[in-house]
Protein backbone atom coordinates (compact mmCIF):
# COMPACT_ATOMS: atom_id res chain seq x y z
CA UNK A 1 0.00 0.00 0.00
CA UNK A 2 1.47 3.56 -0.95
CA UNK A 3 1.53 6.24 1.22
CA UNK A 4 -1.15 8.03 -0.47
CA UNK A 5 -3.45 4.99 -0.19
CA UNK A 6 -2.39 5.02 3.46
CA UNK A 7 -3.55 8.16 4.12
CA UNK A 8 -6.73 8.23 2.44
CA UNK A 9 -7.66 5.20 4.29
CA UNK A 10 -6.32 6.90 8.15
CA UNK A 11 -8.61 10.14 7.16
CA UNK A 12 -11.62 7.62 6.40
CA UNK A 13 -11.08 5.64 8.92
CA UNK A 14 -10.42 8.92 11.53
CA UNK A 15 -14.07 10.46 9.97
CA UNK A 16 -15.72 6.78 10.74
CA UNK A 17 -14.36 6.91 13.90
CA UNK A 18 -16.88 6.17 17.23
CA UNK A 19 -18.07 10.08 17.40
CA UNK A 20 -19.52 9.75 13.67
CA UNK A 21 -21.37 6.47 14.67
CA UNK A 22 -22.91 7.94 17.48
CA UNK A 23 -23.71 11.21 15.90
CA UNK A 24 -25.63 8.92 13.17
CA UNK A 25 -27.21 6.82 15.98
CA UNK A 26 -28.59 9.06 18.14
CA UNK A 27 -30.05 11.68 15.80
CA UNK A 28 -31.93 8.78 14.03
CA UNK A 29 -32.71 7.16 17.48
CA UNK A 30 -33.88 10.86 18.95
CA UNK A 31 -36.02 11.80 15.70
CA UNK A 32 -37.79 8.05 15.96
CA UNK A 33 -38.47 8.68 19.41
CA UNK A 34 -39.86 12.12 18.65
CA UNK A 35 -41.63 11.24 15.69
CA UNK A 36 -43.00 8.22 17.75
CA UNK A 37 -41.98 5.66 15.45
CA UNK A 38 -43.49 7.31 12.32
CA UNK A 39 -41.46 5.03 9.99
CA UNK A 40 -43.21 2.22 11.38
CA UNK A 41 -46.65 3.94 12.09
CA UNK A 42 -46.76 5.54 8.77
CA UNK A 43 -45.44 2.69 6.61
CA UNK A 44 -48.45 2.48 4.44
CA UNK A 45 -49.33 5.53 4.26
CA UNK A 46 -46.01 6.63 2.64
CA UNK A 47 -47.03 3.59 -0.12
CA UNK A 48 -50.19 5.30 -0.39
CA UNK A 49 -48.61 8.62 -1.07
CA UNK A 50 -46.30 7.55 -3.09
CA UNK A 51 -48.99 6.08 -5.34
CA UNK A 52 -51.11 9.11 -5.68
CA UNK A 53 -53.75 9.15 -2.94
CA UNK A 54 -55.42 12.19 -2.37
CA UNK A 55 -56.19 14.28 0.25
CA UNK A 56 -54.48 17.23 2.34
CA UNK A 57 -51.86 18.79 0.77
CA UNK A 58 -51.51 17.85 -2.86
CA UNK A 59 -53.21 21.03 -4.41
CA UNK A 60 -51.18 21.70 -8.04
CA UNK A 61 -51.86 25.60 -7.47
CA UNK A 62 -50.11 25.33 -3.77
CA UNK A 63 -47.04 23.32 -5.44
CA UNK A 64 -44.09 24.34 -6.92
CA UNK A 65 -41.49 22.34 -8.32
CA UNK A 66 -39.64 20.43 -11.48
CA UNK A 67 -40.50 16.88 -11.25
CA UNK A 68 -43.37 14.50 -9.48
CA UNK A 69 -43.05 12.91 -6.04
CA UNK A 70 -43.37 9.60 -7.67
CA UNK A 71 -40.29 11.32 -9.94
CA UNK A 72 -38.34 12.50 -6.67
CA UNK A 73 -38.66 9.03 -5.22
CA UNK A 74 -37.13 7.18 -8.37
CA UNK A 75 -34.52 10.02 -8.54
CA UNK A 76 -33.33 9.64 -5.27
CA UNK A 77 -32.74 5.50 -5.34
CA UNK A 78 -30.67 5.92 -8.64
CA UNK A 79 -28.84 8.19 -6.75
CA UNK A 80 -28.93 5.57 -3.62
CA UNK A 81 -29.47 2.38 -5.43
CA UNK A 82 -25.69 1.75 -6.71
CA UNK A 83 -23.04 -0.53 -6.58
CA UNK A 84 -23.21 0.25 -3.03
CA UNK A 85 -25.47 -2.10 -3.30
CA UNK A 86 -23.56 -4.94 -4.84
CA UNK A 87 -19.70 -3.99 -4.09
CA UNK A 88 -20.55 -1.90 -0.70
CA UNK A 89 -22.22 -4.75 0.76
CA UNK A 90 -19.48 -6.86 -0.28
CA UNK A 91 -16.84 -4.39 1.31
CA UNK A 92 -18.79 -4.32 4.80
CA UNK A 93 -18.42 -8.13 4.87
CA UNK A 94 -14.77 -8.16 4.28
CA UNK A 95 -13.80 -5.87 6.68
CA UNK A 96 -16.28 -6.12 9.03
CA UNK A 97 -17.30 -9.26 9.15
CA UNK A 98 -21.58 -10.83 8.43
CA UNK A 99 -22.11 -8.88 11.96
CA UNK A 100 -21.87 -5.70 9.88
CA UNK A 101 -24.76 -6.47 8.48
CA UNK A 102 -27.10 -5.88 11.64
CA UNK A 103 -25.65 -2.59 11.54
CA UNK A 104 -26.50 -1.40 8.50
CA UNK A 105 -30.29 -2.53 8.99
CA UNK A 106 -30.08 -0.85 12.27
CA UNK A 107 -28.72 2.54 10.56
CA UNK A 108 -31.51 1.66 7.88
CA UNK A 109 -34.25 1.74 10.67
CA UNK A 110 -33.10 5.18 12.50
CA UNK A 111 -32.28 6.80 9.01
CA UNK A 112 -35.78 6.66 7.82
CA UNK A 113 -36.63 9.13 10.60
CA UNK A 114 -33.39 10.93 9.68
CA UNK A 115 -34.56 10.94 6.26
CA UNK A 116 -38.27 11.89 6.77
CA UNK A 117 -37.20 15.12 8.21
CA UNK A 118 -34.12 15.94 5.84
CA UNK A 119 -37.24 15.78 2.89
CA UNK A 120 -39.76 18.23 4.82
CA UNK A 121 -36.83 20.26 5.46
CA UNK A 122 -35.46 20.12 2.06
CA UNK A 123 -39.18 20.80 0.79
CA UNK A 124 -39.92 23.84 3.41
CA UNK A 125 -36.54 25.89 2.59
CA UNK A 126 -36.42 25.33 -0.77
CA UNK A 127 -35.74 28.79 -3.56
CA UNK A 128 -36.48 29.78 -6.85
CA UNK A 129 -32.97 29.82 -8.56
CA UNK A 130 -32.27 32.70 -10.21
CA UNK A 131 -32.24 30.42 -13.96
CA UNK A 132 -36.33 29.60 -12.64
CA UNK A 133 -34.85 25.72 -11.57
CA UNK A 134 -35.74 24.75 -7.92
CA UNK A 135 -33.10 24.35 -5.70
CA UNK A 136 -33.08 22.77 -2.43
CA UNK A 137 -31.01 20.66 0.71
CA UNK A 138 -29.06 21.57 3.54
CA UNK A 139 -26.97 24.47 2.76
CA UNK A 140 -30.48 26.39 2.22
CA UNK A 141 -32.05 25.08 5.15
CA UNK A 142 -28.94 25.15 7.05
CA UNK A 143 -28.68 29.14 5.28
CA UNK A 144 -32.25 30.06 5.70
CA UNK A 145 -33.67 28.44 8.97
CA UNK A 146 -30.50 28.29 11.23
CA UNK A 147 -28.72 31.74 9.47
CA UNK A 148 -25.01 29.90 9.15
CA UNK A 149 -24.03 30.18 5.34
CA UNK A 150 -20.52 29.55 5.75
CA UNK A 151 -21.57 26.20 7.74
CA UNK A 152 -24.03 25.66 4.48
CA UNK A 153 -20.84 26.63 2.26
CA UNK A 154 -18.76 23.75 3.91
CA UNK A 155 -21.65 21.08 3.23
CA UNK A 156 -22.06 22.60 -0.41
CA UNK A 157 -18.73 22.03 -1.05
CA UNK A 158 -17.72 18.52 0.40
CA UNK A 159 -21.70 17.59 -1.17
CA UNK A 160 -20.77 18.80 -4.64
CA UNK A 161 -17.38 17.02 -4.42
CA UNK A 162 -18.53 13.75 -3.27
CA UNK A 163 -20.86 13.82 -6.83
CA UNK A 164 -17.76 15.17 -8.82
CA UNK A 165 -15.16 12.87 -7.04
CA UNK A 166 -16.21 10.17 -4.61
CA UNK A 167 -19.46 9.09 -7.22
CA UNK A 168 -17.54 9.10 -10.03
CA UNK A 169 -14.61 6.87 -9.12
CA UNK A 170 -17.20 4.25 -7.05
CA UNK A 171 -19.66 3.43 -9.61
CA UNK A 172 -17.40 3.30 -12.82
CA UNK A 173 -14.70 1.56 -10.84
CA UNK A 174 -17.32 -1.15 -9.66
CA UNK A 175 -18.83 -1.15 -13.26
CA UNK A 176 -15.43 -1.38 -15.21
CA UNK A 177 -14.48 -4.29 -12.45
CA UNK A 178 -18.01 -6.29 -12.96
CA UNK A 179 -17.64 -5.90 -16.64
CA UNK A 180 -14.34 -7.32 -16.84
CA UNK A 181 -14.82 -10.04 -14.88
CA UNK A 182 -18.08 -10.90 -16.40
CA UNK A 183 -16.87 -10.09 -20.12
CA UNK A 184 -13.24 -9.42 -20.20
CA UNK A 185 -13.68 -6.08 -20.82
CA UNK A 186 -10.56 -3.67 -20.38
CA UNK A 187 -11.29 -0.77 -17.92
CA UNK A 188 -10.91 1.82 -20.33
CA UNK A 189 -13.07 0.46 -22.58
CA UNK A 190 -15.95 0.63 -20.29
CA UNK A 191 -15.25 3.87 -18.29
CA UNK A 192 -15.42 5.38 -22.10
CA UNK A 193 -18.56 4.09 -22.96
CA UNK A 194 -20.11 4.82 -19.79
CA UNK A 195 -19.06 8.27 -19.67
CA UNK A 196 -20.42 9.01 -22.80
CA UNK A 197 -23.71 7.54 -22.08
CA UNK A 198 -24.23 9.64 -18.92
CA UNK A 199 -23.20 12.50 -20.50
CA UNK A 200 -26.39 11.78 -23.01
CA UNK A 201 -29.31 12.14 -19.85
CA UNK A 202 -27.10 14.25 -17.59
CA UNK A 203 -26.62 17.51 -20.04
CA UNK A 204 -30.62 17.69 -19.81
CA UNK A 205 -31.08 18.85 -16.56
CA UNK A 206 -33.39 17.08 -13.57
CA UNK A 207 -36.39 16.91 -15.93
CA UNK A 208 -34.26 14.51 -18.08
CA UNK A 209 -32.71 12.74 -15.14
CA UNK A 210 -36.28 11.96 -14.36
CA UNK A 211 -37.84 10.93 -17.25
CA UNK A 212 -35.44 8.04 -17.00
CA UNK A 213 -35.32 7.11 -13.50
CA UNK A 214 -38.47 7.10 -13.39
CA UNK A 215 -38.61 3.54 -15.68
CA UNK A 216 -35.04 2.62 -14.69
CA UNK A 217 -35.34 2.54 -10.92
CA UNK A 218 -38.14 -0.10 -10.80
CA UNK A 219 -36.92 -2.20 -13.89
CA UNK A 220 -33.33 -2.57 -12.01
CA UNK A 221 -34.34 -2.83 -8.81
CA UNK A 222 -37.17 -6.46 -9.98
CA UNK A 223 -33.79 -7.71 -12.48
CA UNK A 224 -31.68 -7.45 -9.22
CA UNK A 225 -34.34 -9.13 -6.74
CA UNK A 226 -34.85 -11.90 -9.18
CA UNK A 227 -31.17 -13.23 -9.50
CA UNK A 228 -30.89 -12.63 -5.85
CA UNK A 229 -33.99 -15.01 -5.05
CA UNK A 230 -32.37 -17.65 -7.19
CA UNK A 231 -29.23 -17.62 -5.13
CA UNK A 232 -31.53 -17.89 -1.44
CA UNK A 233 -34.09 -20.49 -3.35
CA UNK A 234 -30.72 -22.48 -4.43
CA UNK A 235 -29.34 -22.76 -1.02
CA UNK A 236 -32.42 -22.22 1.29
CA UNK A 237 -30.93 -24.65 3.75
CA UNK A 238 -28.49 -22.15 4.41
CA UNK A 239 -30.63 -19.33 5.21
CA UNK A 240 -30.96 -19.60 8.77
CA UNK A 241 -26.80 -20.42 9.34
CA UNK A 242 -26.85 -17.01 7.16
CA UNK A 243 -28.75 -14.83 9.80
CA UNK A 244 -27.22 -16.80 12.45
CA UNK A 245 -23.57 -15.27 10.60
CA UNK A 246 -25.44 -11.98 10.74
CA UNK A 247 -26.72 -11.75 14.41
CA UNK A 248 -23.66 -13.46 15.91
CA UNK A 249 -21.06 -11.89 14.04
CA UNK A 250 -22.93 -8.20 15.38
CA UNK A 251 -21.88 -9.05 18.43
CA UNK A 252 -18.80 -11.85 18.52
CA UNK A 253 -17.16 -11.23 15.20
CA UNK A 254 -14.69 -14.03 16.20
CA UNK A 255 -17.01 -16.84 16.82
CA UNK A 256 -18.35 -16.62 12.69
CA UNK A 257 -14.60 -15.24 11.07
CA UNK A 258 -12.56 -17.34 11.69
CA UNK A 259 -9.11 -16.74 9.80
CA UNK A 260 -10.03 -13.13 9.04
CA UNK A 261 -7.46 -11.24 10.89
CA UNK A 262 -8.68 -8.18 12.89
CA UNK A 263 -12.31 -8.18 12.73
CA UNK A 264 -13.52 -7.21 16.03
CA UNK A 265 -17.04 -5.25 16.94
CA UNK A 266 -15.76 -2.30 16.18
CA UNK A 267 -14.93 -3.20 13.00
CA UNK A 268 -18.20 -4.95 12.44
CA UNK A 269 -20.42 -1.45 13.52
CA UNK A 270 -17.69 1.11 11.57
CA UNK A 271 -18.40 -0.52 8.09
CA UNK A 272 -21.92 -1.43 9.21
CA UNK A 273 -22.68 2.12 10.02
CA UNK A 274 -20.40 3.78 6.78
CA UNK A 275 -21.66 1.41 4.27
CA UNK A 276 -25.35 1.58 4.99
CA UNK A 277 -25.00 5.02 5.13
CA UNK A 278 -22.80 5.42 1.76
CA UNK A 279 -25.52 3.73 0.17
CA UNK A 280 -28.95 4.82 1.70
CA UNK A 281 -27.22 8.41 2.24
CA UNK A 282 -30.00 9.42 5.27
CA UNK A 283 -27.79 11.61 7.25
CA UNK A 284 -26.16 12.94 4.72
CA UNK A 285 -28.67 14.96 3.47
CA UNK A 286 -28.59 14.22 -0.25
CA UNK A 287 -32.29 13.10 -0.43
CA UNK A 288 -33.08 16.58 0.69
CA UNK A 289 -31.94 18.13 -2.55
CA UNK A 290 -34.03 15.71 -5.12
CA UNK A 291 -36.73 15.80 -2.44
CA UNK A 292 -36.76 19.42 -2.56
CA UNK A 293 -37.50 19.21 -6.52
CA UNK A 294 -40.79 17.61 -6.09
CA UNK A 295 -43.80 19.40 -7.11
CA UNK A 296 -45.99 19.01 -4.06
CA UNK A 297 -48.02 21.55 -1.58
CA UNK A 298 -47.40 19.79 1.55
CA UNK A 299 -43.87 19.06 2.66
CA UNK A 300 -44.75 16.08 5.01
CA UNK A 301 -46.02 14.33 2.16
CA UNK A 302 -42.70 14.40 0.25
CA UNK A 303 -40.90 13.24 3.55
CA UNK A 304 -42.97 10.10 3.80
CA UNK A 305 -42.16 9.26 0.54
CA UNK A 306 -38.62 9.92 0.84
CA UNK A 307 -38.41 7.36 3.93
CA UNK A 308 -39.01 4.70 1.23
CA UNK A 309 -35.49 5.69 -0.39
CA UNK A 310 -34.15 3.77 3.01
CA UNK A 311 -36.50 0.95 3.12
CA UNK A 312 -36.15 -0.62 -0.74
CA UNK A 313 -32.14 0.51 -0.69
CA UNK A 314 -30.75 -1.08 2.53
CA UNK A 315 -33.89 -3.16 3.77
CA UNK A 316 -34.51 -5.08 0.45
CA UNK A 317 -31.97 -4.82 -1.75
CA UNK A 318 -28.64 -4.91 0.58
CA UNK A 319 -29.88 -7.62 2.42
CA UNK A 320 -30.75 -9.72 -1.12
CA UNK A 321 -26.78 -9.19 -1.37
CA UNK A 322 -25.53 -9.76 2.04
CA UNK A 323 -28.02 -13.28 1.94
CA UNK A 324 -26.95 -14.44 -1.67
CA UNK A 325 -22.90 -13.94 -0.38
CA UNK A 326 -23.98 -15.52 3.38
CA UNK A 327 -25.78 -18.73 2.00
CA UNK A 328 -23.71 -19.71 -1.18
CA UNK A 329 -20.54 -19.27 1.22
CA UNK A 330 -18.23 -17.17 -1.10
CA UNK A 331 -18.24 -14.20 1.54
CA UNK A 332 -14.34 -14.90 2.59
CA UNK A 333 -13.96 -14.79 -1.35
CA UNK A 334 -12.64 -11.06 -2.59
CA UNK A 335 -13.87 -7.43 -1.61
CA UNK A 336 -16.21 -6.31 -4.06
CA UNK A 337 -18.21 -7.10 -7.06
CA UNK A 338 -16.61 -10.01 -7.51
CA UNK A 339 -17.54 -11.60 -4.59
CA UNK A 340 -21.22 -11.54 -5.51
CA UNK A 341 -20.84 -12.56 -9.04
CA UNK A 342 -19.62 -15.47 -7.22
CA UNK A 343 -22.94 -15.95 -5.54
CA UNK A 344 -25.08 -15.51 -7.98
CA UNK A 345 -22.81 -17.94 -10.38
CA UNK A 346 -23.17 -20.43 -7.63
CA UNK A 347 -26.89 -20.45 -7.74
CA UNK A 348 -27.20 -19.71 -11.77
CA UNK A 349 -23.98 -20.86 -13.20
CA UNK A 350 -22.68 -18.60 -16.05
CA UNK A 351 -26.09 -16.68 -16.31
CA UNK A 352 -25.91 -15.33 -12.37
CA UNK A 353 -22.62 -13.38 -12.87
CA UNK A 354 -24.36 -11.89 -16.09
CA UNK A 355 -26.78 -10.91 -14.11
CA UNK A 356 -24.47 -8.90 -11.63
CA UNK A 357 -22.66 -7.44 -14.33
CA UNK A 358 -26.33 -5.91 -15.50
CA UNK A 359 -27.14 -4.81 -12.35
CA UNK A 360 -23.80 -2.93 -11.66
CA UNK A 361 -24.20 -1.82 -15.04
CA UNK A 362 -27.75 -0.26 -14.35
CA UNK A 363 -27.41 0.69 -10.49
CA UNK A 364 -24.15 2.36 -11.58
CA UNK A 365 -25.54 3.76 -14.43
CA UNK A 366 -29.02 5.14 -12.38
CA UNK A 367 -26.30 6.50 -10.33
CA UNK A 368 -24.11 8.34 -12.12
CA UNK A 369 -26.98 9.87 -13.88
CA UNK A 370 -28.34 11.24 -11.01
CA UNK A 371 -25.91 12.44 -8.53
CA UNK A 372 -25.10 14.80 -11.00
CA UNK A 373 -28.05 16.91 -9.98
CA UNK A 374 -27.16 17.53 -6.53
CA UNK A 375 -23.56 18.14 -7.21
CA UNK A 376 -24.55 20.87 -9.43
CA UNK A 377 -26.92 22.33 -7.11
CA UNK A 378 -24.09 22.12 -4.83
CA UNK A 379 -21.81 23.70 -7.13
CA UNK A 380 -24.64 26.50 -7.53
CA UNK A 381 -25.09 27.51 -4.39
CA UNK A 382 -21.32 28.51 -3.68
CA UNK A 383 -20.02 29.45 -7.28
CA UNK A 384 -23.39 30.56 -9.54
CA UNK A 385 -25.77 28.79 -11.99
CA UNK A 386 -23.17 29.52 -14.58
CA UNK A 387 -21.31 25.97 -13.09
CA UNK A 388 -23.97 24.00 -14.78
CA UNK A 389 -22.82 23.83 -18.06
CA UNK A 390 -19.57 22.13 -17.83
CA UNK A 391 -19.89 20.44 -15.08
CA UNK A 392 -21.12 17.68 -16.75
CA UNK A 393 -18.44 17.19 -19.01
CA UNK A 394 -16.25 17.25 -15.65
CA UNK A 395 -18.09 14.97 -14.02
CA UNK A 396 -17.96 12.53 -17.17
CA UNK A 397 -14.34 13.16 -17.45
CA UNK A 398 -14.01 11.69 -14.36
CA UNK A 399 -16.26 8.71 -14.79
CA UNK A 400 -13.61 7.27 -17.52
CA UNK A 401 -10.47 8.17 -14.83
CA UNK A 402 -12.26 6.55 -11.77
CA UNK A 403 -12.91 3.37 -14.03
CA UNK A 404 -9.09 2.37 -13.75
CA UNK A 405 -8.63 3.75 -9.87
CA UNK A 406 -7.88 0.94 -7.23
CA UNK A 407 -11.27 -0.29 -5.71
CA UNK A 408 -9.92 0.57 -1.82
CA UNK A 409 -8.93 3.84 -2.32
CA UNK A 410 -12.19 4.64 -4.47
CA UNK A 411 -14.41 3.81 -1.18
CA UNK A 412 -12.10 5.69 1.23
CA UNK A 413 -12.36 8.71 -0.51
CA UNK A 414 -16.38 7.83 -0.19
CA UNK A 415 -16.20 7.34 3.19
CA UNK A 416 -14.54 10.92 4.03
CA UNK A 417 -16.84 13.16 1.40
CA UNK A 418 -19.68 10.93 3.25
CA UNK A 419 -18.73 11.33 7.18
CA UNK A 420 -18.19 15.30 6.54
CA UNK A 421 -21.30 15.82 5.15
CA UNK A 422 -23.12 13.72 7.95
CA UNK A 423 -21.07 16.03 10.65
CA UNK A 424 -22.66 19.26 8.69
CA UNK A 425 -25.81 18.83 7.87
CA UNK A 426 -26.47 16.35 11.62
CA UNK A 427 -25.75 20.31 12.71
CA UNK A 428 -28.91 21.60 10.34
CA UNK A 429 -31.35 18.76 11.22
CA UNK A 430 -30.91 18.95 14.97
CA UNK A 431 -31.56 22.90 15.02
CA UNK A 432 -34.57 22.61 12.89
CA UNK A 433 -35.53 19.26 14.20
CA UNK A 434 -38.84 21.34 16.28
CA UNK A 435 -39.54 22.89 13.31
CA UNK A 436 -39.90 19.90 11.53
CA UNK A 437 -41.62 17.79 14.49
CA UNK A 438 -44.11 20.09 14.65
CA UNK A 439 -44.71 20.66 10.77
CA UNK A 440 -45.28 16.75 10.62
CA UNK A 441 -47.38 16.09 13.93
CA UNK A 442 -50.16 19.31 12.39
CA UNK A 443 -49.90 17.42 9.02
CA UNK A 444 -51.21 13.91 11.05
CA UNK A 445 -53.42 15.84 12.95
CA UNK A 446 -55.45 16.72 9.74
CA UNK A 447 -55.65 13.88 7.93
CA UNK A 448 -57.38 10.11 8.52
CA UNK A 449 -53.75 8.16 9.54
CA UNK A 450 -55.30 4.59 7.68
CA UNK A 451 -57.03 6.38 4.79
CA UNK A 452 -55.28 9.81 4.26
CA UNK A 453 -57.94 11.88 4.10
CA UNK A 454 -58.61 14.95 5.13
CA UNK A 455 -60.60 15.81 8.71
CA UNK A 456 -60.30 20.01 8.45
CA UNK A 457 -58.76 22.60 5.30
CA UNK A 458 -54.95 22.73 6.73
CA UNK A 459 -52.84 26.04 6.17
CA UNK A 460 -51.30 25.49 2.50
CA UNK A 461 -48.19 27.20 1.55
CA UNK A 462 -43.92 26.35 1.68
CA UNK A 463 -42.25 27.97 4.88
CA UNK A 464 -39.14 29.63 4.12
Amino acid sequence: MSLLERVIKFLADLVWGPHTLLLLFGVGFYLTIRLRFLQLRGFGLSFRLLMGKKGYGDSEEDSNGEISPFQALTTSLAATIGNGNIAGVCTAIAMGGPGSIFWMWLCAFFGMATKIVEAVLGQKFKQIAPDGTIAGGPMYYITHGLGLPWLAGIFAFFMGGKALISTTIIQSNSIAIALRTQLGLDLWISGLGLAVLVWLVIVGGIRSIARITVFLSPFMVFLYIIGAFFCLARFAPQIPHAFSLIFVGAFKPSAVTGGIAGVTVAHAIRYGFARGAYSNEAGTGTAAVFHAAARTGEPVRQGLIASLDVFVDTIIVCSLTALAVLVTGVWTEGTSTEMTVNAFNAAIPNIGGLIVAGSSLLFGYSSLIANPYYGMISYSFLFGSWIKKPFPWLFCALIFLGSVIKVEVAWSIGDIFNGIMVFTNMIGVLGLAGLAVLSIKTYLEKIDFTSGSTHKPPDQGIIS
